[in-house]
């Protein structure tokens, strides 16, 4: 996928099936959402009475395997999995090209640049969950033709076997003690998780979403220092200590530090400076589904305290994750294995009106300001 917004399939990469397994099972406390989340016996009859749900690009090798196994043993339902690599732009052109088809897809998990597109096009159809309040209103359309499901935010995983001192803030990478250590996913022109990083450094030097400039700034100061490492991190320039301070998705680096525990000792850090920055998949219903009801079941399945957390066992945190840490919601088993969890409750999310812009700003600046031999 070549947008800037959160690359489903690296998330799906990015996953653990066996921490999925052991977390989605822990006893989870009483939450004030819960009844409202039950959904309706009558939803639930006519779903069953469909007997089926097709979903498109759901990988069953990230958490979806699980969730998808869970719903049809909870409810009966025949899950039809169809394309589980597939694109945004993929699950779209399945919607028209399958139009009127039984075998056309119900749900669909979406970047928020194709949801606007696909509303564009009269492709969805509205359906508010039962914990639709809990969802920000950034993160969701205000008809419920869609809504944020899951994010990631931009972390700091650092090899402390290179690295003596830990980072805690933007501000620390500019020390000298971390020349040629800090580097990103690849190029912010191209790469999902390096745009972000851009955007979450303005937050943390005087910028906003609608001013992505001093994040740019940033990293022309931190080239300059001798700081800035420009070659693509990946897990095995972050073992190797090629890269020893990568700036990347959440997910990705704590998959990757507890793949490694024993063998290298990795730290992941939330920066304490600036609000973090969030990136979402949504979900959304088919205009045309075969299986409507299934499809509004799936998505109250989703966005129930049980869905969220088996998003969070994947370390993609769900939409919801902030009013469920106010709530008491979250397992302490959950909580310890990710770091600085109360930083979740300040994340914003950005317009796509306001990535465009930003989008643009880099790929004006970022040659000029950033000067890479």
């Amino acid at each position: 996928m070549t947008h800037f917004n959160l690359n489903r399939r690296t998330l799906l990469q990015g996953g653990s099936a066996a921490l999925g397994a052991s977390l989605v099972n822990l006893n989870m406390p009483t939450f004030a959402h819960a009844a409202a989340s039950v959904p309706a016996e009558t939803l639930v009859s006519a779903a069953k009475q469909e007997g089926a749900l097709n979903v498109i690009a759901l990988s069953p090798n990230w958490v979806f395997g699980k969730m998808m196994t869970d719903f049809e043993n909870k409810y009966g339902i025949t899950v039809n999995p169809t394309n589980p690599e597939g694109s945004s732009a993929e699950e779209l052109q399945a919607i028209r090209s399958l139009k009127g088809q039984d075998r056309g897809p119900d749900s669909v998990d979406l970047a928020p640049s194709f949801a606007l597109q696909a509303v564009a096009e009269n492709l969805l159809q509205p359906y508010k969950v039962a914990t639709w309040a809990d969802i920000p209103a950034e993160a969701k359309h205000a008809d419920g033709l869609f809504q944020g499901c899951y994010y990631g935010i931009i972390s700091f995983a650092v090899n402390r076997d290179v690295v003596k001192n830990v980072p805690r803030s933007w501000a620390d990478l500019l020390k000298p003690e971390y020349k040629g250590m800090v580097s990103m996913g690849g190029n912010p022109l191209r790469a999902g998780d390096s745009f972000a990083s851009v955007m979450a450094a303005a937050l943390a030097n005087g910028g906003s979403f609608d001013n992505i400039a001093p994040g740019v700034e940033f990293f022309g100061t931190l080239n300059a220092a001798g700081n800035y490492n420009p070659i693509q991190s990946d897990k095995g320039t972050m073992v190797s200590g090629q890269t020893p301070i990568a700036l990347r998705w959440d997910y990705l680096n704590l998959t990757i530090r507890d793949d490694e525990a024993g063998k290298v000792d990795f730290e992941v850090v939330i920066p304490n400076d600036g609000a973090p920055f969030g990136n979402y998949y949504v979900q959304a219903i088919s205009a045309h589904a075969p299986h409507v009801n299934a499809a509004k079941l799936w998505q109250e399945y989703l966005y129930s305290d049980e869905g969220q957390l088996s998003f969070l066992a994947g370390y993609a945190h769900p939409i919801r994750f902030a009013k469920m840490l106010n709530a008491g919601a979250l397992p302490a088993e959950i909580l310890a294995k990710l770091p600085s969890p109360e930083a979740y409750k300040d994340v914003g999310f950005a317009s796509q009106a306001q990535i465009d812009a930003a989008k643009n700003m880099v790929a004006e600046m970022w040659p000029k300001t950033v000067k890479i031999n």
